[in-house]
């Protein structure tokens, strides 16, 4: 494996694992509220959130390009505040990658947040647990399946992305190119030898995250995926 396959390698694996703490981070209030709220415009935002799942990637990166762009809504916001270009850059695919892998994170919690119910909050509430301690003492455990299954798909889904981070950060060496470019480009110059080698990492890899998660879920009946 050449150094730039292991850099293209590593990009990779460092930017599932952001994405994942940013959409953790963002898709966990979210799937608390559309578990939770009556509001009329929740089949709204939930058709936003599922957005992603049959929009073609080329078509999502295109817009995030020209949101993320010098002359986009997000570009002109980053040079105001002096973070420079946000297309064609790590940041660039880490809000591309967020945007992009957001279903997979907040549609399993919200479903773990749905099936709780409402007797175990209100038997907290009882005991005089605030708001926060019943949601970290009593909706974060029981919710424990849906937080690995998120962390499971969102880690996985943003292993194989291609078309958005292609769109948005090109093909930048040691910055923007990942493995499933990286491959792309084996394959365009005939280096089969090489392609097969990082395709054979990802399948690995995203085989042994599978396998591991079913392992926990028939020892501790954590997850289901």
């Amino acid at each position: 494996m050449s150094a730039d396959d292991i850099t293209a390698l590593l990009v990779t694996l460092r930017l599932a694992g952001i994405t994942v703490v940013v959409l953790l981070i963002i898709g966990m209030p979210l799937a608390w509220w559309l578990s939770q709220t009556q509001n009329r415009f929740k089949t709204v935002v939930e058709a936003m959130v599922a957005l992603p799942l049959v929009l073609p990637p080329v078509v999502l990166g295109f817009y995030m390009l020209l949101a993320l762009g010098p002359n986009g809504i997000f570009g002109k916001i980053s040079h105001a505040l002096g973070g420079g270009t946000l297309a064609f850059s790590f940041t660039g695919l880490v809000i591309g990658s967020a945007f992009y892998s957001l279903p997979f994170v907040v549609q399993p919690l919200q479903g773990a947040f749905a099936n709780l119910g409402s007797r175990p909050l209100e038997v907290a509430a009882t005991l005089r647990a605030s708001p926060l301690d019943r949601f970290f003492t009593v909706v974060l455990p029981l919710a424990r399946n849906g937080f690995l299954t998120a962390v499971v798909l969102g880690f996985a889904h943003t292993l194989g992305e291609f078309g958005v981070v292609l769109m948005i950060g090109g093909n930048i060496p040691g910055v923007t190119q990942v493995v499933s470019i990286a491959i792309y480009d084996h394959v365009e110059t005939l280096q089969y030898g090489q392609a097969h080698l990082l395709s054979g990492i990802l399948l690995v890899l995203s085989f042994s995250i599978l396998l591991a998660v079913y392992a926990l879920n028939r020892r501790f009946s954590v997850v289901r995926v």
